[in-house]
């Protein structure tokens, strides 16, 4: 956005404001071609303070027309922007790293108040940001292609990698900076691409304050435009001729879709779709130290990431133990506001995320789960009463037919399903329509070998609740998790936003060359 332009969002004092706050919400605009524009819709979605239910921000639910002025605005800096030579591209991305350390503190009380992560998690959201940008500036090199000299006689050929064109980022709410601007912005922009980023409309603040920073940084207008808008109108985004590909992270619903229609129009697509991650903990397993990162890995964030560990599969010789275990250090969590430093387990997003969350509850228990322990009305401190908190959840005995252990709950619970050998354990977890990540919590060479060979999950975990590889390794979800042929970030994140191009040369020469030219034009080596 140009210096001189609005911000993403205005304060009119004319509106109401919110009851519980008492300060008035901002009105958020969309960003395109270099300036915030206000919304002709007038249809506005309300962003909140999870914490405490207070309504902070509206988000507009921009028209059609305006998706498609965000497209075109990407078109026209296209031409100017793939002729950049690739190292200024990375000195943008240089700047970009500085300024987001900068406002680190800024960032991540932002994404604490409008996602509801504490506040070490949602610097974590940041950070992870800024790793991707640390990679991506590499791109002078990430980006080169290969060559030989003399493949035939008197002919090279060099592959080179450029830059596509427009591309559509269609972001989540769960990482509101992480996924739009880590994931997404950094490779495809630094390729010479150009984007327009649909952020989530629950909890679009993040992305679009870092818009501002990509445009501080050096970042020509119109390279990056950034939207809030409803599904149908997002739907342009996959028949646009204009836009050369879709990245795209939500639930396995909406990426068949987005993968089938996108791909259907001629565009490439990586479809990062929903999880249901098992651990296998088996019996030599260091209890005290396994339960320690399975409450992290099922109640941070709230259990609303795509890498939460919603399951374990646990041998019955050390399953008691290991679920009292589980209850008592789940007991220990500290619930209330995200941004307060002291707080442990923050809210989910919103109101309709809470109850689709307690439904699952409620769920389990009809199909016979035996409720350990239950997060439905958790004692609440002062000011987060009207906040909207899941307290920690755990369903024992979870047999193959409950469905509350083969779906997505996307909230702090944990299926416990038992089992009584390695081999009865993996065909469980494997058993599942989703493989982003699997774990093994084990102290065998042997096992967790055969775990790493044989599990179905993309992201393995040896001991690691959380197995997120660095963005160097990408992000490579496997089965109904991932649509595309291509993973996210990563070597594969430079190819997915780059197309190869061959050129092979020959210099005549009445002396060297034959007037006659062969059906292959020399480029044969085989007679």
């Amino acid at each position: 956005m140009s210096p001189s332009s609005t911000r993403y969002f205005a304060v009119e004092s004319s509106e109401p404001a919110d009851p519980i706050s008492g300060q008035v919400p901002k009105k958020l605009r969309y960003g395109v071609g270099g300036t915030w524009k206000a919304s002709a819709t007038a249809t506005y979605m309300p962003c909140y303070d999870p914490s405490t239910g207070a309504v902070i921000a509206l988000a507009p639910q921009c028209t059609e027309a305006e998706v498609a002025e965000t497209i075109a605005a990407a078109e026209a800096a296209f031409p100017a922007w793939r002729d950049t030579p690739v190292g200024v591209r990375a000195q943008v991305l240089f700047r970009m790293k500085g300024l987001l350390e900068q406002h680190l503190d800024e960032l991540t009380h932002l994404c604490a108040l409008e996602n509801g992560k504490t506040w070490d998690e949602a610097k974590g959201d940041i950070l992870k940001v800024i790793e991707v940008v640390e990679y991506a500036s590499g791109a002078q090199h990430l980006m080169k292609g290969e060559s030989l000299m003399n493949v035939s006689r008197g002919y090279d050929t060099v592959r080179y990698n450029e830059p596509m064109g427009v591309f559509a980022g269609i972001a989540p709410w769960n990482f509101p900076a992480m996924i739009p601007q880590g994931w997404m912005a950094p490779i495809c922009l630094v390729t010479g691409n150009c984007m327009v980023l649909k952020a989530a409309s629950y909890a679009p603040q993040c992305a679009m304050r870092i818009t501002e920073l990509w445009q501080e940084a050096g970042l020509p207008d119109g390279v990056l435009n950034i939207i809030t808008t409803s599904r149908n109108e997002a739907e342009i985004f996959l028949r646009h001729p204009a836009i050369k590909g879709v990245t795209f992270v939500g639930s396995t619903k909406v990426g068949k879709h987005v993968y089938g229609t996108a791909a259907g129009n001629g565009k490439r697509v990586q479809a990062l779709c929903e999880a249901k991650n098992h651990a296998l903990v088996l019996r030599d397993a260091v209890i005290d130290a396994t339960a320690a990162r399975i409450i992290n890995s099922f109640c941070g964030c709230a259990g609303e990431r795509c890498m939460a560990l919603a399951a374990i599969v646990v041998e019955n010789a050390i399953a008691d133990d290991l679920v009292a275990r589980i209850r008592d250090l789940a007991g220990k969590l500290t619930l209330g506001k995200a941004y307060d430093k002291e707080t442990s387990l923050g809210p989910v997003v919103n109101a309709g995320h809470r109850a689709f969350v307690t439904r699952w509850i409620d769920t389990a228990v009809a199909e016979g789960a035996t409720l350990v322990l239950d997060g439905r009305n958790p004692k609440l401190p002062a000011g987060c009463e009207q906040g909207f908190f899941v307290g920690p959840t755990i369903l024992d005995r979870v047999t193959p037919e409950m469905t509350c252990g083969q779906e997505e709950i996307f909230g702090p619970v944990l299926c416990v399903k038992r089992v009584d050998s390695f081999e009865e354990g993996l065909a469980v977890m494997n058993a599942n329509r989703f493989a982003n990540g699997s774990v093994i919590f084990t102290e065998s060479g042997h096992f967790a070998r055969e775990f790493a060979r044989r599990t179905d999950g993309g992201m393995v975990g040896v001991n690691v609740g959380i197995p997120v590889p660095v963005g160097v390794f990408g992000f490579t979800g496997h089965k109904q998790s991932f649509f595309g042929d291509l993973h996210c970030i990563g070597r594969d994140g430079f190819i997915f936003y780059t197309e190869t191009k061959n050129v092979t040369t020959t210099w005549l020469s009445r002396v060297e060359h034959p007037t006659r030219v062969s059906t292959w034009d020399g480029t044969m080596t085989r007679g």
